[in-house]
């Protein structure tokens, strides 16, 4: 088999997994690696995990899709699920985070016009990434993904992150009826905002009469600790977007909605031939119970033991600038590039992401057990004090 007829769109690693377990993968070698990037934050109850496989088997065989022209019984259940862990009112079922991302800056349309305004301006951040679709790219603080794609969708205007003295400096465009932004931004280098941050984005939305839109793709799933990282910092938004751990390997995407969104969609004015489908909501709910039952009370303690692991270990690498994140989303920042340091982990039996050319970024399972966070932490530090030894070599 080769790549021969795919797209080039990846740059994809020279090796290909037959198998997993829990935070383990297997390539067709039968050697064994341990996923540190999760499928980025998708497996976050790690590889065939029962409770998810069953859930899919047990569907698969009743009902896999109908469409939403009839009603879907997993899909009701579901959303009032997720309705309640968020303190949310409605929720529209997509595929992905982008299409998740695409209903709320729909939203942020109909929200404008019904205000009489005919140009909407949302307000977006610096670093952020919000998907690949015209829109998403549109909005996504990184001048690197849009080249080559403009025209883009008129309509965004970005800021620096964390900075809410440019949200109040743009607060003079009467056009602003939005703000869009990550409590964290993953692609942008885990950038971990200032704890005030999210409740300013509030209180100037509440003021503004503007529409808080907060994407937890990432971040969202218990990832940062919470079931969603706005909740831990006593925010709520008027839409709030997720997807990725929301099936743990199956693709389904949400778009959550309260306050002033929540009557803007009607019939008609939405829609998705796959979203909601019987079998991914039903897959969906396992992974829910499971995460919110058995995972989510853990990750805080895993992403503090973890971090306090790395900040010990590299204490004496200068190379190493800041270990920051939350819960078991992680970032390792270099003063070097670091695309080198992905081969040379998983040579090391180690799978790792590097983002923003610098940044080493570990989203693990949320399953980890502590034996293997000293796995990930042993293994990392060698890998990093290594490649700092070799890259200052004459």
């Amino acid at each position: 088999m080769s790549e021969q007829f795919l797209i080039p769109t990846y740059a994809r690693q020279p090796i290909a997994f037959e198998r997993g377990e829990g935070v383990w993968l297997y390539d067709q070698a039968g050697e064994r690696y341990m996923d540190a990037v999760s499928g980025v934050a998708v497996c976050n109850l790690g590889h065939a995990h029962p409770a998810v496989t069953r859930a899919l088997s047990e569907q698969a065989a009743r009902l896999v899709h109908t469409s939403n022209l009839y009603r879907i019984p997993a899909q009701e259940a579901l959303a009032e699920r997720l309705c309640r862990l968020a303190g949310m009112e409605k929720v529209f079922f997509g595929n992905s985070g982008a299409e998740a991302n695409e209903a709320a800056i729909k939203l942020a349309r109909l929200h404008a016009h019904r205000r009489g305004i005919e140009h909407p301006v949302v307000l977006v951040m610096e670093n952020s990434f919000h998907g690949r679709t015209l829109a998403t790219l549109s909005a996504t603080g990184n001048r690197k993904v849009k080249e080559g794609f403009a025209p883009l969708v008129e309509g965004f205007r970005t800021l620096p992150y964390n900075d809410l003295a440019a949200v109040d400096a743009a607060a003079d465009d009467a056009n602003v009826v939005a703000v869009l932004a990550e409590p964290i931004q993953g692609e942008g280098g885990v950038r971990v905002p200032d704890d005030g941050f999210l409740a300013g984005l509030r209180e100037r939305c509440d003021r503004h009469g503007w529409l808080l839109m907060l994407d937890e793709i990432q971040t969202g799933n218990g990832r940062t600790g919470g079931y969603f990282a706005c909740l831990e910092q006593g925010v709520q938004p008027d839409v709030l977007t997720t997807a990725k751990g929301l099936g743990n390997g199956f693709p389904i995407g949400a778009c959550l909605v309260a306050g002033a969104a929540t009557e803007l969609f009607g019939p008609g004015s939405h829609g998705s031939t796959f979203g909601g489908s019987p079998l991914g909501c039903a897959t969906a709910l396992a992974v829910v119970d499971t995460l919110e039952r058995e995972v989510v009370p853990t990750v805080t303690a895993k992403g503090e033991r973890l971090r306090a692991a790395l900040r010990e270990r590299l204490a004496d690498l200068p190379m190493v600038r800041e270990v920051r994140g939350r819960g078991l989303i992680i970032g390792i920042q270099l003063d070097r590039d670091a695309g080198e340091v992905v081969a040379r982990a998983r040579q090391a039996g180690l799978l790792i992401n590097v983002t923003a050319g610098s940044v080493v970024r570990l989203l693990p399972p949320l399953v980890i057990d502590d034996q293997e966070l000293d796995f990930l932490a042993d293994t990392l530090s060698r890998v990093l004090v290594e490649f700092a030894r070799d890259s200052e070599r004459p």
